[in-house]
Protein backbone atom coordinates (compact mmCIF):
# COMPACT_ATOMS: atom_id res chain seq x y z
CA UNK A 1 0.00 0.00 0.00
CA UNK A 2 1.53 2.94 -1.07
CA UNK A 3 0.29 5.82 1.82
CA UNK A 4 0.76 10.16 1.30
CA UNK A 5 0.58 12.38 4.22
CA UNK A 6 -0.82 15.95 3.93
CA UNK A 7 -2.27 19.08 6.22
CA UNK A 8 -5.82 18.81 6.32
CA UNK A 9 -8.95 21.31 7.76
CA UNK A 10 -11.65 19.52 9.98
CA UNK A 11 -14.13 20.25 6.87
CA UNK A 12 -11.90 18.65 4.08
CA UNK A 13 -11.31 15.63 6.25
CA UNK A 14 -14.79 14.60 7.23
CA UNK A 15 -15.62 12.51 4.53
CA UNK A 16 -12.77 10.49 4.86
CA UNK A 17 -13.38 6.85 6.06
CA UNK A 18 -11.59 6.79 9.32
CA UNK A 19 -11.31 9.24 11.53
CA UNK A 20 -8.68 9.20 14.79
CA UNK A 21 -9.26 10.95 17.46
CA UNK A 22 -5.99 10.85 20.59
CA UNK A 23 -6.79 10.67 24.24
CA UNK A 24 -4.63 10.48 27.37
CA UNK A 25 -4.68 8.77 30.28
CA UNK A 26 -5.02 9.72 33.93
CA UNK A 27 -6.07 6.99 36.80
CA UNK A 28 -7.17 4.97 34.21
CA UNK A 29 -9.94 7.38 32.48
CA UNK A 30 -9.27 8.17 29.16
CA UNK A 31 -9.63 12.20 28.37
CA UNK A 32 -9.94 13.77 25.06
CA UNK A 33 -9.05 17.41 24.50
CA UNK A 34 -11.05 20.16 24.46
CA UNK A 35 -10.22 21.38 20.87
CA UNK A 36 -11.16 17.37 19.66
CA UNK A 37 -14.83 17.93 18.34
CA UNK A 38 -17.48 15.70 20.10
CA UNK A 39 -19.76 15.25 17.47
CA UNK A 40 -17.84 13.59 14.59
CA UNK A 41 -19.48 11.16 11.61
CA UNK A 42 -22.93 11.24 13.41
CA UNK A 43 -21.67 9.68 16.66
CA UNK A 44 -21.16 11.78 19.67
CA UNK A 45 -18.01 11.36 21.78
CA UNK A 46 -17.51 12.23 25.54
CA UNK A 47 -15.05 14.55 26.56
CA UNK A 48 -14.18 11.31 29.22
CA UNK A 49 -14.28 7.57 29.03
CA UNK A 50 -14.29 5.82 32.53
CA UNK A 51 -11.71 3.20 33.18
CA UNK A 52 -14.77 0.59 32.93
CA UNK A 53 -15.68 1.50 29.66
CA UNK A 54 -11.82 1.38 28.53
CA UNK A 55 -11.53 -1.90 29.72
CA UNK A 56 -14.79 -3.00 27.98
CA UNK A 57 -13.85 -1.57 24.61
CA UNK A 58 -10.02 -2.90 25.23
CA UNK A 59 -8.74 0.49 25.26
CA UNK A 60 -5.81 0.40 27.54
CA UNK A 61 -2.96 3.32 28.77
CA UNK A 62 -0.25 1.70 26.50
CA UNK A 63 0.31 4.36 23.31
CA UNK A 64 -1.17 2.83 20.00
CA UNK A 65 -3.83 1.02 22.12
CA UNK A 66 -7.48 1.59 20.56
CA UNK A 67 -10.88 1.66 20.22
CA UNK A 68 -13.35 1.10 17.29
CA UNK A 69 -15.99 2.47 16.61
CA UNK A 70 -17.80 1.28 13.34
CA UNK A 71 -21.11 2.14 12.07
CA UNK A 72 -23.41 0.58 9.88
CA UNK A 73 -22.68 3.70 7.81
CA UNK A 74 -20.62 6.43 7.63
CA UNK A 75 -16.96 7.43 8.77
CA UNK A 76 -15.44 4.93 11.48
CA UNK A 77 -14.19 6.60 15.04
CA UNK A 78 -10.61 5.38 16.14
CA UNK A 79 -9.83 6.46 19.39
CA UNK A 80 -5.78 5.86 20.15
CA UNK A 81 -4.29 5.96 23.19
CA UNK A 82 -1.09 8.64 23.16
CA UNK A 83 -0.63 7.01 27.05
CA UNK A 84 -0.28 10.05 29.84
CA UNK A 85 1.06 12.90 27.82
CA UNK A 86 1.11 15.15 24.87
CA UNK A 87 4.55 15.46 24.42
CA UNK A 88 6.20 12.08 23.78
CA UNK A 89 7.14 11.64 19.92
CA UNK A 90 7.46 8.37 20.43
CA UNK A 91 3.79 8.01 21.35
CA UNK A 92 2.73 9.43 18.40
CA UNK A 93 4.98 7.34 16.04
CA UNK A 94 2.60 4.15 17.97
CA UNK A 95 -0.05 6.14 17.65
CA UNK A 96 -0.16 6.78 13.50
CA UNK A 97 0.71 3.05 13.23
CA UNK A 98 -2.45 1.95 14.95
CA UNK A 99 -4.72 4.71 13.42
CA UNK A 100 -3.43 3.13 9.89
CA UNK A 101 -3.89 -0.16 10.91
CA UNK A 102 -7.43 0.46 11.96
CA UNK A 103 -8.23 2.16 8.50
CA UNK A 104 -7.72 -1.23 7.11
CA UNK A 105 -6.86 0.40 3.77
CA UNK A 106 -8.86 3.28 3.73
CA UNK A 107 -7.87 7.20 4.00
CA UNK A 108 -7.32 8.25 7.35
CA UNK A 109 -8.22 11.93 9.02
CA UNK A 110 -6.18 12.23 12.62
CA UNK A 111 -7.10 15.27 14.36
CA UNK A 112 -3.88 16.40 16.48
CA UNK A 113 -4.99 18.83 19.33
CA UNK A 114 -2.06 21.28 19.50
CA UNK A 115 -2.87 23.75 22.59
CA UNK A 116 -1.00 21.06 24.93
CA UNK A 117 1.92 20.02 22.53
CA UNK A 118 5.23 21.80 23.57
CA UNK A 119 6.80 21.27 19.50
CA UNK A 120 3.50 20.06 17.89
CA UNK A 121 5.61 20.13 14.47
CA UNK A 122 7.59 17.17 16.14
CA UNK A 123 4.67 15.64 16.89
CA UNK A 124 2.97 15.93 13.56
CA UNK A 125 6.18 14.34 11.93
CA UNK A 126 6.38 11.47 14.26
CA UNK A 127 2.79 10.65 13.56
CA UNK A 128 3.51 10.42 9.66
CA UNK A 129 6.60 8.42 10.52
CA UNK A 130 5.01 6.32 12.32
CA UNK A 131 1.98 5.78 9.90
CA UNK A 132 4.05 5.80 6.93
CA UNK A 133 6.53 3.49 8.55
CA UNK A 134 4.40 1.02 9.56
CA UNK A 135 2.31 0.97 6.02
CA UNK A 136 5.46 -0.75 4.46
CA UNK A 137 5.08 -3.94 2.69
CA UNK A 138 7.74 -5.36 0.28
CA UNK A 139 5.23 -6.97 -1.90
CA UNK A 140 3.75 -3.75 -3.00
CA UNK A 141 0.16 -3.32 -4.15
CA UNK A 142 -1.80 -0.87 -6.38
CA UNK A 143 -3.64 0.93 -3.52
CA UNK A 144 -3.41 4.01 -2.27
CA UNK A 145 -4.54 6.19 0.74
CA UNK A 146 -3.79 9.45 2.03
CA UNK A 147 -2.98 10.39 6.10
CA UNK A 148 -4.67 13.31 6.79
CA UNK A 149 -3.01 15.87 9.70
CA UNK A 150 -5.37 17.87 10.76
CA UNK A 151 -4.08 20.39 14.04
CA UNK A 152 -6.60 21.84 15.93
CA UNK A 153 -6.61 24.46 18.84
CA UNK A 154 -9.07 26.87 20.30
CA UNK A 155 -10.98 28.24 18.79
CA UNK A 156 -8.33 27.67 15.85
CA UNK A 157 -4.18 26.80 15.83
CA UNK A 158 -2.47 30.13 15.46
CA UNK A 159 -0.78 30.81 12.14
CA UNK A 160 2.98 29.86 13.88
CA UNK A 161 1.86 26.85 14.73
CA UNK A 162 0.33 25.72 11.89
CA UNK A 163 2.88 26.28 9.96
CA UNK A 164 5.12 24.20 12.32
CA UNK A 165 2.44 21.05 11.73
CA UNK A 166 2.86 21.76 7.97
CA UNK A 167 6.65 21.18 8.12
CA UNK A 168 6.27 18.58 10.48
CA UNK A 169 4.05 16.55 7.64
CA UNK A 170 6.53 17.71 5.21
CA UNK A 171 9.36 16.43 6.95
CA UNK A 172 7.77 13.25 8.62
CA UNK A 173 6.84 12.31 4.70
CA UNK A 174 10.15 12.32 3.12
CA UNK A 175 11.51 10.65 6.37
CA UNK A 176 9.45 7.92 6.34
CA UNK A 177 9.70 7.33 2.72
CA UNK A 178 13.28 7.66 2.49
CA UNK A 179 13.29 4.67 5.30
CA UNK A 180 10.62 2.50 3.65
CA UNK A 181 13.07 3.16 0.28
CA UNK A 182 16.21 1.46 2.35
CA UNK A 183 13.64 -1.28 3.43
CA UNK A 184 12.97 -2.06 0.37
CA UNK A 185 16.74 -2.40 -1.00
CA UNK A 186 17.12 -4.55 2.14
CA UNK A 187 14.70 -6.85 1.70
CA UNK A 188 15.36 -7.41 -1.36
CA UNK A 189 16.46 -11.36 -2.67
CA UNK A 190 20.72 -11.20 -2.89
CA UNK A 191 20.79 -11.81 -6.22
CA UNK A 192 18.55 -8.77 -7.40
CA UNK A 193 21.02 -6.62 -4.99
CA UNK A 194 24.45 -7.48 -5.68
CA UNK A 195 27.18 -4.93 -5.21
CA UNK A 196 26.92 -3.82 -9.06
CA UNK A 197 23.11 -3.89 -8.80
CA UNK A 198 23.09 -2.35 -5.33
CA UNK A 199 25.48 0.85 -6.33
CA UNK A 200 23.67 1.39 -9.50
CA UNK A 201 20.70 1.30 -7.68
CA UNK A 202 21.37 3.99 -4.74
CA UNK A 203 23.63 6.36 -7.52
CA UNK A 204 20.21 6.44 -9.25
CA UNK A 205 18.87 8.04 -5.91
CA UNK A 206 20.54 10.17 -5.02
CA UNK A 207 21.79 11.68 -8.82
CA UNK A 208 18.13 13.14 -8.52
CA UNK A 209 18.80 14.80 -5.04
CA UNK A 210 19.67 18.71 -4.46
CA UNK A 211 23.34 19.42 -4.05
CA UNK A 212 24.38 15.80 -4.15
CA UNK A 213 27.23 14.33 -5.70
CA UNK A 214 27.68 10.87 -6.46
CA UNK A 215 30.62 8.54 -7.93
CA UNK A 216 30.36 4.44 -7.91
CA UNK A 217 33.87 2.64 -8.29
CA UNK A 218 34.44 -0.36 -9.98
CA UNK A 219 37.53 -2.38 -9.31
CA UNK A 220 39.81 -1.36 -11.23
CA UNK A 221 38.88 2.14 -9.06
CA UNK A 222 39.10 -0.03 -6.21
CA UNK A 223 42.54 -1.89 -6.94
CA UNK A 224 43.88 1.50 -7.59
CA UNK A 225 42.76 3.17 -4.27
CA UNK A 226 44.01 0.34 -2.83
CA UNK A 227 41.45 -0.84 -0.73
CA UNK A 228 42.78 -3.97 0.01
CA UNK A 229 39.85 -5.19 2.89
CA UNK A 230 37.02 -4.94 0.25
CA UNK A 231 38.97 -6.63 -2.24
CA UNK A 232 40.07 -9.58 0.15
CA UNK A 233 36.43 -10.02 1.48
CA UNK A 234 34.98 -9.66 -2.58
CA UNK A 235 37.01 -11.92 -4.18
CA UNK A 236 35.38 -15.34 -3.61
CA UNK A 237 32.63 -14.01 -5.36
CA UNK A 238 32.16 -13.76 -8.99
CA UNK A 239 30.52 -10.69 -8.06
CA UNK A 240 32.33 -7.42 -8.94
CA UNK A 241 32.91 -5.03 -5.77
CA UNK A 242 31.49 -1.51 -6.03
CA UNK A 243 31.95 1.18 -3.48
CA UNK A 244 29.67 4.15 -3.61
CA UNK A 245 31.16 7.87 -2.54
CA UNK A 246 28.24 10.15 -2.25
CA UNK A 247 28.55 13.81 -1.18
CA UNK A 248 25.74 16.49 0.05
CA UNK A 249 27.28 19.95 0.22
CA UNK A 250 24.55 23.24 0.24
CA UNK A 251 25.86 26.11 -0.02
CA UNK A 252 27.01 27.80 3.52
CA UNK A 253 29.95 29.21 4.97
CA UNK A 254 31.59 27.22 8.20
CA UNK A 255 29.32 24.09 7.57
CA UNK A 256 29.74 21.25 10.15
CA UNK A 257 30.90 18.58 7.78
CA UNK A 258 30.01 14.37 9.14
CA UNK A 259 31.32 11.15 6.67
CA UNK A 260 28.89 8.39 7.36
CA UNK A 261 30.56 4.86 6.47
CA UNK A 262 28.11 1.90 5.83
CA UNK A 263 29.03 -2.00 5.96
CA UNK A 264 27.28 -3.29 2.32
CA UNK A 265 28.30 -6.71 2.51
CA UNK A 266 25.40 -7.86 0.18
CA UNK A 267 25.36 -11.53 0.98
CA UNK A 268 27.68 -12.91 3.57
CA UNK A 269 28.00 -16.77 3.55
CA UNK A 270 30.75 -16.60 5.93
CA UNK A 271 33.35 -16.95 2.90
CA UNK A 272 35.37 -19.96 4.15
CA UNK A 273 34.43 -19.99 7.26
CA UNK A 274 31.11 -20.81 6.06
CA UNK A 275 27.52 -20.02 7.81
CA UNK A 276 25.29 -22.79 8.77
CA UNK A 277 22.01 -22.94 6.58
CA UNK A 278 19.95 -21.18 8.92
CA UNK A 279 22.87 -18.59 9.52
CA UNK A 280 22.76 -17.30 5.99
CA UNK A 281 18.77 -16.97 5.65
CA UNK A 282 18.87 -13.50 6.31
CA UNK A 283 22.26 -12.33 5.58
CA UNK A 284 20.58 -10.62 2.70
CA UNK A 285 20.28 -7.95 4.94
CA UNK A 286 23.95 -7.25 5.86
CA UNK A 287 24.32 -4.67 3.66
CA UNK A 288 21.96 -2.38 6.00
CA UNK A 289 24.70 -0.26 6.87
CA UNK A 290 25.25 0.89 3.22
CA UNK A 291 21.42 1.75 2.80
CA UNK A 292 21.33 3.21 5.91
CA UNK A 293 24.18 5.71 5.32
CA UNK A 294 23.25 6.58 1.73
CA UNK A 295 19.19 6.91 3.20
CA UNK A 296 20.41 9.43 5.75
CA UNK A 297 22.52 11.50 3.33
CA UNK A 298 19.32 11.21 1.03
CA UNK A 299 17.25 12.87 3.94
CA UNK A 300 19.94 15.16 4.72
CA UNK A 301 19.43 16.71 1.22
CA UNK A 302 15.51 16.74 0.52
CA UNK A 303 15.24 18.35 3.80
CA UNK A 304 18.18 20.94 2.91
CA UNK A 305 19.91 20.68 6.45
CA UNK A 306 22.68 23.12 6.94
CA UNK A 307 25.52 20.20 7.14
CA UNK A 308 28.35 18.74 4.55
CA UNK A 309 27.42 15.32 4.61
CA UNK A 310 29.63 12.25 3.21
CA UNK A 311 28.29 8.82 2.69
CA UNK A 312 30.92 6.10 1.92
CA UNK A 313 29.59 2.21 1.08
CA UNK A 314 32.32 -0.49 0.19
CA UNK A 315 29.96 -2.98 -1.04
CA UNK A 316 30.91 -6.83 -1.24
CA UNK A 317 29.84 -10.57 -1.76
CA UNK A 318 31.23 -12.63 0.70
CA UNK A 319 31.43 -16.37 -0.78
CA UNK A 320 33.88 -19.29 -0.82
CA UNK A 321 35.28 -19.77 -4.27
CA UNK A 322 38.54 -20.84 -5.43
CA UNK A 323 40.15 -17.79 -5.09
CA UNK A 324 38.72 -16.80 -1.54
CA UNK A 325 40.96 -15.26 1.35
CA UNK A 326 41.41 -18.03 3.60
CA UNK A 327 41.70 -18.36 7.40
CA UNK A 328 45.79 -17.05 8.11
CA UNK A 329 45.98 -14.61 5.05
CA UNK A 330 46.96 -10.97 5.91
CA UNK A 331 45.05 -8.14 4.14
CA UNK A 332 46.88 -4.80 3.61
CA UNK A 333 44.83 -2.04 4.43
CA UNK A 334 44.32 1.70 2.25
CA UNK A 335 46.21 3.24 5.28
CA UNK A 336 48.86 0.77 5.18
CA UNK A 337 47.96 -1.22 8.36
CA UNK A 338 47.61 -4.93 8.20
CA UNK A 339 45.22 -7.32 9.55
CA UNK A 340 45.04 -11.41 9.79
CA UNK A 341 42.00 -12.72 8.94
CA UNK A 342 41.48 -15.46 11.07
CA UNK A 343 37.72 -15.71 10.42
CA UNK A 344 36.26 -14.97 7.07
CA UNK A 345 32.88 -14.38 8.62
CA UNK A 346 34.13 -11.14 10.23
CA UNK A 347 34.43 -9.55 7.09
CA UNK A 348 32.59 -6.73 7.76
CA UNK A 349 35.30 -5.06 10.13
CA UNK A 350 37.45 -5.39 6.75
CA UNK A 351 35.54 -3.39 4.55
CA UNK A 352 34.33 -0.97 6.92
CA UNK A 353 38.25 -0.39 7.72
CA UNK A 354 39.01 0.96 4.58
CA UNK A 355 36.17 3.17 4.05
CA UNK A 356 37.26 4.20 7.85
CA UNK A 357 40.49 5.51 5.78
CA UNK A 358 38.71 7.30 2.88
CA UNK A 359 36.79 8.96 5.59
CA UNK A 360 39.23 10.05 7.63
CA UNK A 361 41.06 11.65 4.39
CA UNK A 362 38.20 13.72 3.79
CA UNK A 363 38.86 15.86 7.22
CA UNK A 364 35.96 16.02 8.75
CA UNK A 365 34.38 16.66 11.91
CA UNK A 366 33.12 13.44 13.03
CA UNK A 367 33.04 10.24 11.66
CA UNK A 368 29.52 7.85 11.84
CA UNK A 369 30.19 4.03 11.21
CA UNK A 370 27.39 1.76 11.02
CA UNK A 371 27.06 -2.10 10.38
CA UNK A 372 25.22 -5.06 11.26
CA UNK A 373 28.88 -6.08 12.36
CA UNK A 374 28.59 -8.58 15.36
CA UNK A 375 27.03 -11.42 17.03
CA UNK A 376 27.95 -10.22 20.79
CA UNK A 377 25.82 -7.39 20.15
CA UNK A 378 22.37 -9.19 19.30
CA UNK A 379 23.58 -11.50 22.66
CA UNK A 380 24.25 -8.07 24.96
CA UNK A 381 21.34 -5.60 23.74
CA UNK A 382 18.99 -8.13 21.63
CA UNK A 383 16.81 -7.37 18.27
CA UNK A 384 15.56 -3.71 19.73
CA UNK A 385 18.56 -1.83 20.73
CA UNK A 386 21.64 -0.89 19.22
CA UNK A 387 24.94 -0.64 20.54
CA UNK A 388 26.63 2.77 20.37
CA UNK A 389 30.39 3.11 20.56
CA UNK A 390 31.88 6.76 20.80
CA UNK A 391 35.21 8.52 21.23
CA UNK A 392 34.48 11.76 22.67
CA UNK A 393 31.31 12.29 25.33
CA UNK A 394 29.89 14.88 23.15
CA UNK A 395 29.23 12.85 20.30
CA UNK A 396 27.72 10.09 22.86
CA UNK A 397 25.57 13.10 24.09
CA UNK A 398 24.50 14.32 20.39
CA UNK A 399 23.61 10.19 19.72
CA UNK A 400 21.83 9.91 22.76
CA UNK A 401 19.03 12.50 22.13
CA UNK A 402 19.26 11.52 18.50
CA UNK A 403 18.07 8.15 19.86
CA UNK A 404 15.41 9.50 22.28
CA UNK A 405 13.80 11.86 19.49
CA UNK A 406 14.42 9.02 16.62
CA UNK A 407 12.74 6.36 19.00
CA UNK A 408 15.99 4.04 18.01
CA UNK A 409 17.22 2.38 20.79
CA UNK A 410 20.92 3.00 21.65
CA UNK A 411 23.04 1.77 24.16
CA UNK A 412 26.83 2.89 25.22
CA UNK A 413 29.03 0.49 24.94
CA UNK A 414 32.56 0.67 26.09
CA UNK A 415 35.87 1.13 24.23
CA UNK A 416 37.90 -0.85 26.69
CA UNK A 417 42.17 -0.15 25.93
CA UNK A 418 42.87 -3.17 27.96
CA UNK A 419 41.16 -5.33 25.85
CA UNK A 420 43.44 -4.68 22.67
CA UNK A 421 45.28 -7.55 23.16
CA UNK A 422 42.18 -9.56 22.28
CA UNK A 423 42.88 -8.77 18.93
CA UNK A 424 46.80 -8.57 18.92
CA UNK A 425 48.69 -10.59 16.06
CA UNK A 426 51.88 -12.50 16.03
CA UNK A 427 51.89 -11.62 11.93
CA UNK A 428 50.23 -8.37 11.49
CA UNK A 429 49.00 -5.40 12.83
CA UNK A 430 45.86 -6.82 14.15
CA UNK A 431 44.01 -9.76 14.11
CA UNK A 432 40.16 -9.88 12.94
CA UNK A 433 38.73 -11.81 15.85
CA UNK A 434 38.92 -11.22 19.25
CA UNK A 435 38.79 -14.30 21.81
CA UNK A 436 36.08 -16.98 21.98
CA UNK A 437 33.24 -15.85 23.57
CA UNK A 438 34.39 -12.24 25.31
CA UNK A 439 33.87 -9.06 24.70
CA UNK A 440 32.76 -9.62 20.87
CA UNK A 441 31.32 -6.29 19.65
CA UNK A 442 33.96 -4.39 21.69
CA UNK A 443 36.71 -6.35 20.06
CA UNK A 444 35.22 -5.37 16.70
CA UNK A 445 35.03 -1.39 17.80
CA UNK A 446 38.43 -1.58 18.98
CA UNK A 447 39.64 -2.95 15.24
CA UNK A 448 37.56 -0.06 13.34
CA UNK A 449 38.82 2.30 16.17
CA UNK A 450 42.60 1.59 14.98
CA UNK A 451 41.43 3.44 10.82
CA UNK A 452 39.68 6.60 12.71
CA UNK A 453 42.92 8.36 13.35
CA UNK A 454 41.86 9.86 16.31
CA UNK A 455 38.85 11.46 14.56
CA UNK A 456 35.43 12.52 16.98
CA UNK A 457 34.01 8.62 15.87
CA UNK A 458 30.58 7.00 16.51
CA UNK A 459 30.54 3.43 15.68
CA UNK A 460 26.55 1.70 15.66
CA UNK A 461 26.01 -1.93 15.93
CA UNK A 462 22.51 -2.76 14.74
CA UNK A 463 22.85 -6.22 14.14
CA UNK A 464 19.75 -7.21 16.11
CA UNK A 465 17.85 -4.14 15.35
CA UNK A 466 18.93 -4.14 11.52
CA UNK A 467 16.08 -6.62 11.32
CA UNK A 468 12.82 -7.82 13.06
CA UNK A 469 11.13 -11.38 13.42
CA UNK A 470 7.79 -9.57 13.17
CA UNK A 471 5.95 -6.52 13.07
CA UNK A 472 5.11 -4.33 16.68
CA UNK A 473 4.36 -0.96 16.46
CA UNK A 474 5.58 1.09 13.45
CA UNK A 475 8.25 -1.71 12.64
CA UNK A 476 7.17 -4.10 10.49
CA UNK A 477 8.48 -7.12 9.73
CA UNK A 478 12.31 -8.02 7.61
CA UNK A 479 14.34 -5.12 7.48
CA UNK A 480 14.30 -2.05 9.61
CA UNK A 481 16.96 0.20 8.34
CA UNK A 482 17.51 0.87 12.07
CA UNK A 483 20.20 3.72 12.36
CA UNK A 484 18.89 6.15 9.53
CA UNK A 485 16.10 8.34 11.35
CA UNK A 486 18.62 8.86 14.84
CA UNK A 487 21.55 9.70 12.12
CA UNK A 488 19.11 12.38 10.67
CA UNK A 489 18.02 13.35 14.07
CA UNK A 490 21.85 13.73 14.96
CA UNK A 491 22.67 15.89 11.42
CA UNK A 492 19.49 18.08 12.12
CA UNK A 493 21.04 18.68 15.60
CA UNK A 494 24.53 20.04 14.10
CA UNK A 495 23.65 22.16 11.52
CA UNK A 496 21.02 23.92 14.03
CA UNK A 497 24.29 24.33 16.57
CA UNK A 498 26.33 25.52 13.47
CA UNK A 499 23.34 28.10 12.16
CA UNK A 500 23.56 29.16 16.22
CA UNK A 501 26.99 29.54 16.85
Amino acid sequence: MSVSARISTPHESAAQATLCVPVTFDNGEAFLAESVPVALAGQSLARSFSKEWCTAQGLKEEPGSTAVIRPFEGSTIVIVSLGATYNNPEHYRLAGAAALRAANGSNVAFFLPTSGIEEPGAAAQALVEGALLSSYRYKTTDADATFDVVPLGLPLPSVETHDEVSEGVRRGEIVANAVNWAKHLIDSPPGAMAPKQLAKTVAKRLENDPEVTVEVWTESRIKEERLGGLLGVGIGSAEPTRLVYASYRPKGANLAHVVLVGKGVTFDSGGLSLKTGAGMMTMKTDMSGAAVVMTALSIASRLGLAVHVSAIAPMAENLPGEEATKPGDVLTIRNGMTIEVLNTDAEGRLILADGLCLAVEANPDAIVDVATLTGAQVVALGDEVGAMYATTDELADYFATASARSGELLWRMPLVASYESHIESDVADMKNIGKTGQAGSVSAALLLQHFTDGRPWVHLDIAGPGRAESGRGYVTKGATAFGARTIVEFLSAVAAATETS
